[in-house]
């Protein structure tokens, strides 16, 4: 493993002994622009290989160039010791967008892919049995594509893939826009295929989700800066990363100012209810970082010492390089030029310094609510898509609503925003609880939907500037607003392009600088990260959190439940319900029993035995390691091992984890199901 330096980037010599993928020296060009310079990687056999990177890193031209699709500039190739293009028919590859016929059903899409493939009808059958059954999807045969959701959809389309049985799987973003559940039992799904003997290389903007690959390569500008296990990746970075909680954000926002002005810390990222902190060492790190906070009298309820994140990891090794991009503050309307605004945005300016309201007592919280929902509900004919939701947001805030497909949430803020009449319930936006739906009312509001907002055949500026005229931006500021959103999203010098040819990330971006160039006192975000990548994402909360801090409401909703951790308080929506309500620490700390993580040689092995002990949702596989889910450890541990020792698997280490907030969301959904 070798790290890399300021300078050229360096990374693990690749070993072709026994690889069945070799790149040595890929590069690819498109004219001028050099989209991939160089690269240099192995995959070895049954191994879950992950290219990792942000939008034109040149992950999905490498996808395009290992499947035979394009040709190499120069530089050598080999899959399975062939060229790609002769070696094709070996290959299962899911690109980005859905390659399934959504006028067909389930078993149709398999048997035209099974035409395609030349598989045999005997086979087809034999194969379509066992992968529908390993995806959960055997009942759902005759079920038109176009009417399953995202999760389901990518199920399909993997089994598509894997119907003529390859040898190797390339899956570009298999898991954009699925819901925390099914994409945790998508990657089971891989594990299971990589201990068949499959070889996966997968690309993902999930770094939590990369965290189960067996090895990880970190692209960007179309090289690869550094490969290696997710424990080399963090031993090589060296640093340790502190959890600084606190239940007020103004401590919270005045510890962040602190700490980001001394030299011994690498970094300081701010998260919903705490901080995190990277130092060289951890405990005098956390020595240094108590002494410094005390000398300000700020509450600080506890610092603890926690593993780095591959986020950690990835943007320090970008921040290197000086690739990480500026923030850029909003430039805001002062004085009464703010339009509805006005004097009440100035007034709010001081809001966050309140506490976060107590998560079982809001209403005990001085600030004023912004977002209110008491007993809200939907039907739909015989369907009832929202039961008596209640919540409350406050100025200020940032409240994240999460929930897999299906839950209610993009029901639930379209009712709130006024764009659906709800069947019974009361609301309250801004302080109104009648005519929701005025445009005096709605120009206080700004809402990005799941899908883009913007107008494909546009040019990027001619969409800003269309969402300046809705929103009654004044003409006196509108060109100053236009170019933050260009220059915050990389885009300065490019606003002609027409919107439809962005790549997705690029286009949320742009959709989200359209949602709040009005400077809302509301803001509502229905998944506005989807296919966003980590530097990016980043980026995003930062101004998510500076418009909190102005003492914008903000309500969103995301199913990359790292990211979530931003949030102040949080629902968790199960079938309608809104069935918990926290703060992220709050959420984790109340989860019953213990999460294990167990590391041993055969964890696809050592995963199927547990799971004829433990309910399935309790086993995960990441990468090397189990993780656990056991309500009573004391009584479950020694069946634990007695269950491996019986199988002759030997337990390497074992020991307690912290609760992720993805481990608290799929124990919470699991349990109110059964």
């Amino acid at each position: 493993m070798t790290v890399v330096s300021n300078s050229t980037p360096a990374i693990a010599e690749p070993n072709f002994e026994r690889a069945v993928v070799q790149v040595s020296g890929l590069q690819k060009r498109y004219g001028n622009l050099e989209a991939v310079k160089g690269i240099n990687f192995a995959v070895q056999p049954g191994e879950i290989f992950g290219l990792i990177g942000p939008d034109g890193a040149g992950k999905t031209t490498t996808f395009h160039i290992l499947a035979g699709v394009m040709e190499a500039t120069s530089g050598e190739v080999r899959v399975l010791g062939k060229r790609p293009r002769d070696a094709r028919l070996a290959l299962g590859y899911l690109t980005q967008q859905f390659s399934l016929y959504l006028d067909l059903s389930i078993d149709e899409n398999l048997r035209y892919t099974a035409g395609l493939r030349e598989v045999p009808d005997r086979l087809m059958l034999q194969r379509r049995s066992k992968y529908l059954q390993l995806m959960g999807l055997e009942k759902f045969g005759d079920r038109l594509a176009g009417q399953l959701s995202g999760g389901m959809k990518q199920k399909l389309a993997l089994c598509c893939a894997l119907v003529a049985q390859p040898q190797i799987l390339l899956l570009d973003e298999p898991t954009t826009g699925v819901d925390p559940v099914s994409r945790r039992e998508f990657w089971d799904v891989l594990a299971t295929l990589a201990n068949e003997g499959v070889t996966i290389v997968v690309a993902t903007p999930y770094l939590d989700e990369a965290e189960r690959c067996n090895r990880i390569a970190l692209m960007y500008e179309g090289q690869i800066q550094q490969i290696g296990t997710l424990k080399q990746l963090r031993t090589t970075l060296g640093l340790q990363r502190l959890e600084v909680r606190t239940q007020t954000l103004a401590a919270l926002e005045s510890a962040e100012q602190i700490l980001l002005n001394h030299p011994e810390i690498a970094d300081v990222q701010t998260f919903g209810d705490r901080l995190d902190v990277l130092v060289k060492d951890a405990q005098s790190g956390k020595d240094q970082v108590t002494v410094w906070l005390a000398e300000q009298h700020l509450p600080i309820d506890a610092i603890q010492i926690a593993d780095p994140t591959l986020e950690n990891v990835f943007v320090t090794r970008l921040r290197q390089q000086g690739s990480e991009p500026p923030f850029i503050s909003f430039p805001r309307e002062s004085g009464a030029g703010s339009q509805e605004l006005g004097g009440r945005s100035q007034q709010r300016r001081g809001l966050p310094q309140s506490p976060i309201p107590n998560p079982q007592s809001p209403s005990g919280s001085s600030v004023p609510i912004a977002i209110g929902a008491q007993n809200l509900q939907k039907v739909f004919g015989n369907f009832q898509a929202v039961k008596g939701v209640n919540l409350e947001v406050r100025y200020g805030e940032i409240y994240g609503l999460l929930g897999a497909n299906g839950a209610g949430k993009t029901t639930t803020i379209k009712m709130l925003c006024g764009l659906l009449e709800a069947t019974s319930g009361t609301m309250s936006l801004a302080g109104q609880t009648q005519n929701l739906r005025s445009g005096k009312l709605r120009r206080r509001i700004g809402y990005m939907s799941q899908k883009f907002t913007l107008y494909d055949d546009l040019s990027i500026v001619q969409n800003l500037e269309f969402y300046c005229g809705v929103y009654g931006v004044p003409r006196r500021s509108r060109r100053q607003k236009i170019e933050w959103v260009l220059e915050t999203c990389g885009l300065t010098g490019r606003e002609n392009l027409i919107t439809g040819t962005l790549p997705g990330g690029w286009k949320q971006r742009v959709a989200f600088g359209a949602s709040v160039m009005h400077e809302p006192e509301i803001l509502f975000l229905d998944e506005p990260t989807s296919g966003v990548d980590p530097l990016a994402r980043r980026q995003f909360w930062r101004l998510i959190e500076d418009f909190a801090r102005q003492g914008t409401a903000v309500l969103v909703t995301t199913h990359y439940l790292e990211e979530a951790e931003h949030c102040n308080r949080m629902g968790f929506m199960v079938a309608g319900e809104v069935v918990t309500q926290g703060s992220p620490s709050q959420i984790k700390a109340e989860q019953p029993g213990q999460l294990i993580e167990v590391v041993l040689d055969q964890t696809q092995s050592a995963s199927n035995q547990l799971k004829t002990h433990l309910d399935p949702w309790r086993v995960s596989i990441f990468g090397d390691r189990l993780h656990l889910v056991l309500d009573n450890p004391d009584r479950e541990l020694p069946l634990v091992r007695s269950t491996l020792a019986d199988a002759h698997l030997d337990i390497q280490a074992l020991r307690p984890i912290p609760f992720s907030l993805e481990d608290a969301f799929i124990g919470i959904v699991q349990r109110s199901q059964n």
